[in-house]
Parts: C-alpha cells; structure tokens; sequence
C-alpha cells in the first residue's frame, strides 16, 4: 500500500522476498526504493495521474532488487478513499515480466537473424502453417516471381505454377502434410519475365516446442539449366542405343544371311564329299561326319550369336514370341530349366518398350545363368492398364545390391540407362544365399492400353 505522499504503508511477504527486503526495511520508506535510478524520473508521473484517475493500468517500470539486480515489471494501482470520500491510500500489484522480456527479445532477435539469412541466402524460401497455407516467402522467391508478399501468402503462389504441374504439385504438398513427412518435387514455376523455369522443392514439416505440428519450411533453386542438360544427355543416350541396335541389326543380318549360308553350303559340300568317298573308306567317312557335326555346331551357335544380336522374332512376332524362344534358347544352350509366363500383353506396346524389356530379359538371365549357380528360372512379363512388368527370378546364390551398385557394371548400367529413356523404373531384390529377383516396369502412355481397360 502507497500513501498519498508516496510513502510506503504496507507490503506483503511476495513482495519482500522478490525484492530481498525485510518488511521493515521498505515501510516508511519513500517509494522510489523499490525502482531503478532510471525510473525514479516516472515516479513522480505515474504518482500525479494516480492522484488524478485514481489508478494506473499496465505501466511497464524497472524496479531494482536490494542486490542490485534489474527486474521489469507491469504496475497496477488502485485506490481506496476514507468516509469523506479523500484519497487513503493506494494498492498497488506489480507483475514480473522480466523473462516474458528476455524471451521476446530473443525471439525478435532469431526472427531478424531469420530474415537477415533467409533474405540474403542463393535459394528462395517459404513456410507455410499447419493449414497448408503459406505464411512466408523471402525477398529471392519474391524477386524470381516479380509478385508482392501478399500475392504470394496464402495458395497464392499457386498461381504461378505451370498448369500442366500443379495438380501434380498439390497433390504432393497434400499428402506429404497430411502424412508430416517431407518431400521433394520438381514443377515450372513463371519467372517475373513469364518464362516458366524448372524449380527443385524441397519441403520439410516443423513442430513447435509442445511437439505439435507447426506447418512446412521450404527452399528451392532453378534447376532448368540442369534439366536441359539431362535432356542433352538422354537425347544423346536415345541416338547411342538407337545407333547401337541398328548395328546389331546389320551385325546380325551379315551373320545370318553371309557367314551363316556359306556356313550352309559348306557342310551340303561335306555331304556330297562323303558320298562320293567309296565304302572302303569308313576311317575318311567318319572323319568327314565329324568336321560336318563341327560346322552344324558353329552354325547353330553362330544363329544363337545372331538372334542375340538383333531378334527378328521382336520385329515381327513381338516380346511375348521373342522372350519365349530366348528362353528355349538359352535354356537348351545352357542346360538349364526356365519357367516363362506371359499374360495380357497390350496389342500395340510401342517398339522402344519392347526392345528395352527384351534387352533386360537377355541381361538379365545371362548375368543369372553365369553367376547365380541355379538351375531353374522363373520369367514373368505381364501387362497391365498403365504398365508392363518384367519379373526374372532365381534361387541362386544372390549378392549384396548395394555392393553391386558400387561397382557400376555396365550390364547394370545399360538397364538402368534402358528404362530411364522409357520412363521405366528398376527393382533388384537380392541378399546373399537367398536368390535374386530383377523387376522392371514401364509405364505406359494411352496408345498402349490393354484391350478393353478403362484408365
């Protein structure tokens, strides 16, 4: 309690003990003890619009401690008045808000880093709520889409994602919030001079003190001149594996229809040999018989040779009809036993798609045959609405895929090369001792629908 004069009446033990003052210590004593020499100059202020409005609400004072320590409090004062209506006294509440101070300081402080860092960082940067909506973007997002801040808040930024992506863009953003995970997409976002450029989005959830999920906090950067780049090199790769069957196919038609009748008509000229040599000649006959069984063998494997090369089974007939005879052919060639299954295969797959799986079935099973130790395979090429699989399995001694990978074989390599110019996606499932199975799927654009299907 405060006199009118200013002069402490009364304080209660809170108060004793946050300021370290005995009781006796303080009444009697002139208020201005309980505060800081830099607020002694408001006393007197705050003391007159007391007397004046009877009380004081929420002024923001500096008290001091009796060993000196500054403390910020919220002062409060009310008045009580005697029968004939003067002024008694006051009573007076001061709430400590010293580390309500100290948190909000250091809050504006980390929100000022925050902006110094993000405004002057190389990638642009949003963040968004726990509602989806955008709350944030910094000056390089701003300067890249030429738009205000308040075009952007919100879905606003919507807006400029090209219409082609932003289904796509959403769907992912969606799914990825409602889930709390993070995510990385890719999307042409319209640069301030209305070209879409390509944008590397990377999104991450926050969550605050509690654990509570707070919303998402994004960075990305232009990666157009990189997805050109990748465009060069898939162009060039196409036109290599392009150059590369054309060539099997001239390899292959030379040693089908040169070496391979030469090779014909040389063991019809063995034949005529041999029956022209006299019965009494058994030893020069069986000799002939056998160079001839050598030739036959040089010209089945020459037509296997062939076949590798370039199937005109694939070219006439399809995967279905080619992946059968590879696997009778490989399987006669390497006694071994392959199970082939084929099912609901799309009349019109696009050639591409068909020699890419074909070249991976022969990879595939060749690689198996060699190193696996098994022998019996399992082949599955099945067709679907959207896509085509490829499935060959077996129950070798399988490896370790991450070691395999590290070694970038160039028949692993062809097939990872091979389906990305399809669009296609690889699968290899395998642990030592425990066999291996290779997937490869293709997805499929509309002209390769199953017959009947509904997309």
């Amino acid at each position: 309690m405060i006199a009118p004069d200013g002069k402490i009446l009364d304080v209660n033990p809170a108060a004793c003990d946050g300021l370290g003052y005995a009781k006796e210590d303080l009444v009697g004593k002139p208020v201005s003890i309980l505060y800081a020499p830099e607020s002694h100059a408001r006393i007197d202020e705050l003391l007159k619009k007391w007397r004046e409005t009877g009380k004081l609400r929420n002024e923001e004072m500096v008290v001091a401690t009796k060993q000196g320590e500054r403390r910020t409090v919220l002062l409060n004062m009310g008045s009580v008045f005697d029968s004939h209506g003067n002024l008694a006294h006051s009573t007076s509440i001061q709430v400590d808000i010293s580390d309500r101070k100290r948190a909000m300081a250091a809050l504006h402080e980390s929100e000022q880093r925050f902006s110094l860092v993000s405004n002057t960082a190389p990638v642009m940067i949003w963040m968004s709520g726990a509602d989806k909506l955008c709350t944030y973007f910094n000056r390089p997002w701003l300067e890249f889409t030429g738009r205000s801040l308040q075009e952007e808040l919100g879905d606003g930024w919507a807006e400029g994602v090209h219409a082609e992506d932003l289904g796509r863009c959403l769907d992912i953003y969606t799914r990825s919030c409602d889930r709390r995970e993070p995510f990385r997409m890719a999307y042409r976002l319209r640069r301030h001079d209305g070209e879409y450029r390509w944008i590397l989005d990377q999104g991450v959830p926050r969550f605050d003190v509690e654990g509570s999920f707070a919303g998402y906090i994004g960075s990305c950067i232009d990666v157009t001149e990189q997805k050109l780049a990748e465009e060069a090199l898939s162009g060039i790769s196409q036109r290599l594996l392009e150059a590369q069957e054309e060539e099997r196919s001239r390899i292959a038609r030379e040693l089908h229809d040169d070496i391979g009748q030469r090779l014909a008509m040389l063991a019809l000229d063995l034949d005529d040999l041999k029956s022209s040599v006299p019965p009494s000649a058994t030893k020069l006959k069986r000799e002939l018989g056998a160079v001839r069984k050598k030739v036959e063998n040089i010209g089945s494997d020459l037509r296997a040779l062939s076949h590798g090369l370039h199937s005109l089974t694939l070219d006439h007939l399809g995967l279905e009809a080619a992946g059968r005879g590879f696997c009778k052919e490989l399987a006669n060639r390497q006694g071994v036993h392959i199970e082939y299954h084929c099912q609901d295969m799309p009349e019109d797959l696009p050639q591409e798609v068909s020699v890419c799986l074909f070249r991976i079935l022969q990879e595939a099973l060749q690689n198996a045959a060699k190193h696996s130790g098994a022998q019996r395979f399992e082949v599955w090429i099945r067709g679907r609405a959207s896509e085509v699989e490829l499935v060959v399995h077996d129950s070798g001694v399988g490896f370790e895929v991450e070691e395999e990978s590290k070694r970038h074989g160039l028949g692993l390599t062809s097939i990872k090369e091979r389906l990305k110019l399809v669009g296609g996606q690889l699968s290899i499932d395998s642990k030592p001792q425990a066999g291996t199975t290779i997937q490869a799927r293709v997805r499929l654009g509309p002209r390769a629908r199953l017959e009947g299907s509904v997309r």
